[in-house]
């Protein structure tokens, strides 16, 4: 295992983009993992609900809109199937745009399966009028079923803002990084996202750090051994104040 620190001895005084990262070995899989520690040791929240401006072009912190604006991709037929079978577990009770499970869902001309867009946000999302409350429907599952949202939510509602990437070398080995989404995943400087939560220092105002706070998904996505090591080094590191804060504080502090 190996670590890449890249800050100086100065009050880590480099640049505002700087990261750090650690490496983690799974001779199992034939893995390496990257983890972007500078994000997971970061004390981002999600600020949904705490004045949250949403991703679109203009702030409305009032739609209570969060991420949903623009619906979400399905990532594959495994999880094409999960969301079936979610949608499927929905009323109107808990869903204000209720409908036939099959207009729910539709594939782009790229092949991807998306949840449609209706009335400026996913269809998923509950406004702020239904009796329900705001925000995604299948949370609402969750908590009326007793399980986590991540067990009921689409893959990359419950992932984000962690990413996953997967990079196959010619001889088979594959580096697996895990990091930030960021406002350049949505498009770069042509995307329509105008506000994105890790990019903000309003949202890094978490009681703990990240790595510790999505503790379930980061064992979902890495597993429980990977993950166990990745939280002995971070906590060791919490514990002697060798991290490098997070961009977005950076920005603000400077």
């Amino acid at each position: 295992m190996a670590s890449d620190i890249g800050a100086g001895p100065d009050g880590w005084s480099l640049g505002h983009d700087t990261r750090e990262w650690l490496s983690l070995e799974d001779p199992l899989e034939h893995r390496t993992w990257l983890f972007d520690v500078t994000f997971l040791a970061s004390a981002w929240t999600c600020v949904y609900g705490a004045g949250c401006p949403g991703i679109d072009i203009e702030p409305a912190p009032e739609l209570a809109l969060g991420c949903c604006s623009h619906g979400a991709y399905l990532n594959g037929d495994d999880d094409l199937a999960h969301v079936r079978e979610m949608i499927a577990e929905l009323d109107a009770e808990l869903w204000q745009h209720h409908r036939d499970p099959a207009e729910a869902l539709w594939q782009d001309g790229d092949g991807w399966w998306r949840t449609r867009v209706v009335d400026g946000a996913c269809v998923f999302a509950n406004r702020a009028d239904h009796p329900a409350g705001a925000g995604c429907a299948f949370h609402l599952l969750a908590e009326r079923t007793g399980r986590r949202p991540m067990d009921t939510k689409p893959e990359i509602c419950w992932q984000a803002p962690l990413r996953r990437e997967d990079h196959e070398t010619v001889t088979g080995h594959i580096y697996t990084m895990v990091r930030e989404w960021e406002l350049r995943d949505w498009g770069g400087p042509d995307t329509d996202v105008a506000w994105w939560c890790t990019s903000a220092a309003q949202a890094h105002v978490g009681s703990q750090p990240v790595f510790r706070a999505l503790c379930d998904e980061l064992t979902a996505i890495c597993g429980p051994a990977i993950y166990a090591e990745l939280r002995t080094q971070l906590d060791q590191r919490v514990a002697s104040a060798q991290l490098l804060p997070h961009p977005a504080v950076r920005r603000r502090d400077g």
